[in-house]
């Protein structure tokens, strides 16, 4: 009888001892994820403040950042491709010379040059801004400060300055206009593919580069290209006025060095923006009035950039981009 009744005590204790090590397991797990949880919240709350920080000092939230900073040479650059919504516009540039006049510290502009040109439209409008600001503030003085490359488009927006600085091997010149553009026909004759192309508008299909060359279209667009290359000549006789030795190539396209190009009177000296701002313009404190993309820009842009890295997509926007005007 006894025998029986400790079996019966025994099969009573198993489950009990079962039950405790399950809750134990429970009870730990479930402390387990709360810290788990605790810690998560925690580096989440770090990578927020974090983030936070990031973006107080990328967009500017800290205010005042060119107030109050005394006498000083403002600096502009002018580095990139000048094309609409590109490296160089005329949107962004305005601003930054708006920003850089209003200072009442500013006592020179100095626009630091490295482009191989681009669109011939924001180049223009470009300059015309400069020679407007420079009727409304006498007493500012510009210079341009050539590094590398100033060409093309480059040059037409240094042309507005009151004195080009360069250095004895930068890249000078280029005065010239361009429309580059492909050729299919041959390409599609081989492997059999037909063109069919319809139009209103006799000329609508101008230039197109699956049709062959139509001389009068050709003859269109060279009319069009002399016409701008003359509006690019003007700017630079009446920048440059008695300074340029004009000869036959001046306008032929060529590209000179530096120390070249203040022979032939498309420069005036040699200098550095440090050289420029502490010896032409008296001072050596020099802040940067370049409109800079805000941080959300910077990133999209990136974005970008690594979207269209593959070979088909770049070379379908250099087809797109073959028949611009350009100064290069």
């Amino acid at each position: 009888m006894s025998e029986d009744v400790q079996s019966k005590n025994s099969q009573l204790e198993e489950p009990k001892w079962q039950r405790d090590a399950i809750e134990k397991l429970a009870s730990s797990a479930l402390t387990e994820q709360k810290t788990a949880r605790r810690w998560s919240t925690f580096f989440k709350g770090l990578m927020f403040a974090y983030l936070f920080i990031v973006l107080f000092f990328a967009l500017g939230w800290m205010g005042g950042g060119k107030k109050n900073i005394g006498a000083h040479t403002a600096l502009i650059e002018v580095s990139g491709v000048i094309e609409a919504g590109g490296e160089v516009n005329a949107d962004s540039f305005m601003t930054s010379l708006n920003d850089a006049y209003d200072d009442k510290g500013t006592k020179g502009i100095i626009l630091r040059i490295n482009s191989p040109g681009g669109s011939p439209v924001q180049a223009g409008i470009i300059n015309d801004e400069i020679k407007r600001q420079k009727k409304l503030h006498p007493k500012i003085p510009v210079y341009a400060v050539v590094e590398d490359i100033c060409a093309s488009g480059g040059y037409y927006i240094a042309a507005a300055a009151d004195k080009i600085y360069v250095d004895k091997a930068s890249i000078v010149g280029s005065i010239g206009v361009l429309m580059d553009g492909y050729g299919f026909t041959e390409v599609m004759k081989k492997v059999g593919v037909e063109r069919r192309l319809m139009t209103a508008g006799e000329n609508k299909a101008m230039l197109d580069p699956f049709s062959p060359v139509n001389p009068k279209h050709q003859a269109l667009a060279q009319n069009m290209l002399n016409e701008i290359h003359e509006q690019f000549k003007t700017v630079v006789r009446q920048g440059r006025g008695n300074r340029l030795k004009e000869t036959p190539e001046t306008f032929s396209g060529l590209f000179w060095s530096g120390e070249q190009s203040i022979k032939i009177g498309l420069a005036d000296a040699l200098g550095s923006t440090d050289y420029v701002a502490r010896e032409v313009i008296k001072q050596k404190n020099i802040v940067d009035f370049t409109q800079q993309d805000d941080f959300a820009s910077r990133i999209a842009k990136r974005i970008g950039a690594s979207a269209s890295a593959s070979f088909g997509e770049t070379l379908a926007r250099q087809m797109v981009k073959a028949g611009e005007v350009k100064l290069h």
